[in-house]
């Protein structure tokens, strides 16, 4: 018969013998060992519920693992190169603004697998558009990031120079002039993300970027050139 002077080697047998495949002096010696083992004992006992109701499961219900769609790779570096650009962007905004926007693109390319895991839509999109507003008020940079989705647009908004603690209201404008609310974020000074936001809207049919700052109300259209309309505490839109 074995003798196992450690609880670790004697441990391994408790599924096997749980499930009744433990046989000869294996299941003699783990049956000697558990009379004078009370951690064994009670491990034992924690398994053999388990044990019970592996009979009952049924093989025909697990399928093959999820296979990942052959573009996902294929996403996931346009992800990548996207973020590369935008972080390059800001980095030359660094040299002359004096500001610079960190990299987000482990969440970006986390984004992109949890919306293949979890179903996000149909998986489709499109190209990004990046949206430039001008004609600032000194100190103050606003840039946009469109992404058409099967949800409709996705936002990446970023502020810098407003006043900390700003709350700044975003739409995105379609062809007949209609509002489409975006989302809201609050602006604190010395903070690098982007906001990211989300409209029904689709990308093809938008054609400007709302952002109100309280004071100012800002608008770049997305196909011409920038403009900043100087409205000054516009009302919400519907």
């Amino acid at each position: 018969m074995k003798t196992r002077n450690d609880c670790r080697e004697w441990r391994e047998l408790l599924g096997a013998y749980a499930l009744g495949h433990l046989e000869g002096d294996e299941r003699a010696g783990l049956e000697a060992h558990l009379d004078g083992c009370a951690n064994c004992r009670e491990e034992l006992a924690s398994l053999q519920p388990v044990a019970l109701m592996l009979p009952h499961a049924d093989p025909a219900r697990f399928g093959p693992a999820p296979q990942p769609p052959p573009e996902l790779g294929q996403r996931v570096a346009a992800t990548i190169a996207a973020e590369r650009e935008r972080s390059e962007t800001r980095q030359r905004r660094r040299l002359f603004g004096g500001f610079a926007l960190g990299g987000a693109t482990v969440a970006a390319v986390a984004a992109v697998l949890l919306l293949f895991v979890f179903g996000g839509g149909d998986g489709s999109s499109g190209p990004e558009q990046q949206v430039r507003f001008a004609d600032l008020p000194p100190g103050i940079t606003i840039d946009a990031t469109l992404q058409p989705h099967s949800y409709g647009t996705e936002i990446h908004m970023y502020v810098h120079g407003v006043p900390s603690g700003t709350l700044c209201r975003v739409w995105l404008r379609g062809a007949g002039g209609a509002s489409y609310p975006a989302g809201t974020f609050r602006y604190r000074w010395g903070d690098d993300s982007d906001a990211v936001l989300s409209s029904a809207l689709d990308l093809s049919r938008t054609r400007a970027v709302v952002v109100d700052t309280g004071k100012r109300t800002f608008v770049a259209p997305v196909d011409g050139p920038v403009a900043d309309l100087n409205i000054h505490n516009e009302e919400e839109p519907t």
